[in-house]
């Protein structure tokens, strides 16, 4: 079954940044109307330019001015760029570049279309494109990727989609010299979702060096299935820690890197839905700009005076706890109580997966998720105020 996206094609030229799996070319095919395609995965076409870079640009120029072109995974071969470059120029063709990988974007020389090209991202399916199928239960077991969600056995999709992952991300472009060693720290990286890093105790258990693990960390960044969420840094006077919190994009990849196949577990249940809101909120972002930035707070070395989200917008703050606990206890508070203090702080937010709404003496509102998804499909997150 194919799903409606959220994602809007812009008037112009675009980069369409995403993981494999999730829909790029899909949503290209359905949503874009293109008069000519280019997928570099089709191998022969690829081998054909790597014989004869001259050709794209000539199958180009016979295409009408003002076209509509589609180039799929176009960092396959980053060089033609350069003609891309050149014919949005010489003939005002609209390309649509989708990029499985921003690995070679660090390159230098690489032809970034000097801003005649915006950027969107594909994300895994979000409740509101899944409507009815949605159920909270397959989502945290299998997550929703799209090549993933279409599947009869999705199990057995997961654990292909990470050898495909390894096979032709990781070793057919070369990005690592030691494989096996990149693969005893997959598993290691998934035990580390919605945890702060810590690159020392990665690189202990993975027996790699401590750079090594910093540069698989970028690896996973760049090819898009994991993000980095900084600490609150601002100036107040109290300690705050500084490294990042490391997110994987999905919950069914994260379990699938683990070797976990079987009903969530009640240990892992906790991250894998706190890193499910956060994908949420990351793609919300890129998808209706719901926050200008993003961090967690933590000023004390306590995780319980932690909140896991702290979204700005315009100079406001929203403050946001992920529980994945049927019933709130007062100790759920301890984080969103500690930052009310917090200059323009608009509203705080308490997650839980219950099903009664409430709202606490002090103002914070308590959600049950599926409220919450209601609230940002309507895009209503930032009318809720302190009260």
């Amino acid at each position: 079954m194919q799903y409606q996206r959220i994602l809007k094609a812009p008037n112009q030229s675009f980069f369409l940044f995403g993981p494999r799996g999730t829909g790029k070319s899909t949503w290209l095919r359905e949503s874009y109307a293109t008069d000519a395609t280019f997928n570099l995965l089709d191998e022969k076409r690829y081998q054909s330019y790597l014989r004869d870079p001259g050709l794209f640009a000539r199958e180009l120029s016979v295409l009408k001015n003002g076209a509509r072109v589609v180039v799929d995974e176009i960092q396959r071969l980053p060089n033609l760029l350069n003609e891309v470059h050149r014919f949005i120029g010489e003939k005002k063709l609209t390309f649509a570049l989708s990029w499985s990988s921003a690995r070679k974007l660090k390159k230098d020389g690489i032809n970034l279309l000097a801003g005649r090209a915006v950027r969107r991202w594909m994300f895994p399916l979000v409740p509101e494109e899944l409507g009815k199928d949605f159920e909270i239960e397959t989502v945290l077991r299998y997550g929703s990727i799209a090549v993933i969600w279409s599947q009869e056995d999705r199990r057995e999709a997961l654990e292909a989609y990470v050898q495909m992952y390894l096979k032709e991300e990781i070793q057919a472009e070369a990005l690592v010299r030691n494989l096996s060693g990149f693969a005893r720290f997959l598993p290691i990286a998934g035990l580390c979702h919605a945890q702060t890093i810590n690159f020392t105790n990665i690189a202990r258990d993975a027996g790699v060096a401590r750079t090594t693990v910093q540069g698989y960390v970028e690896i996973l960044q760049d090819t898009l299935v994991v993000f980095l969420l900084p600490a609150y840094e601002a100036k107040i006077r109290v300690r705050e820690r500084k490294a990042p919190k490391l997110y994987w994009i999905d919950p069914g990849l994260v379990r699938a890197v683990k070797n976990h196949s079987g009903p969530v577990a009640q240990e892992e249940r906790g991250s894998l839905f706190e890193g499910w809101i956060a994908s949420l909120l990351y793609a919300y972002q890129t998808y209706r700009r719901l926050f200008d930035s993003w961090s967690y707070w933590c000023p004390t070395e306590s995780e319980q005076m932690e909140v896991d989200f702290l979204l700005e917008k315009n100079g406001q703050y929203l403050a946001i706890e992920v529980k994945s606990a049927q019933n709130v206890h007062n100790n759920h508070y301890k984080g969103l109580r500690a930052i009310r203090s917090l200059a323009e702080l608009k509203s705080r937010i308490l997650i839980y997966t219950g099903e009664h709404r409430q709202k606490t003496e002090d103002g914070i509102h308590v959600l049950p998720f599926k409220d919450f998804l209601t609230i940002l499909e309507r895009d209503e997150l930032w009318q809720l105020d302190q009260g």
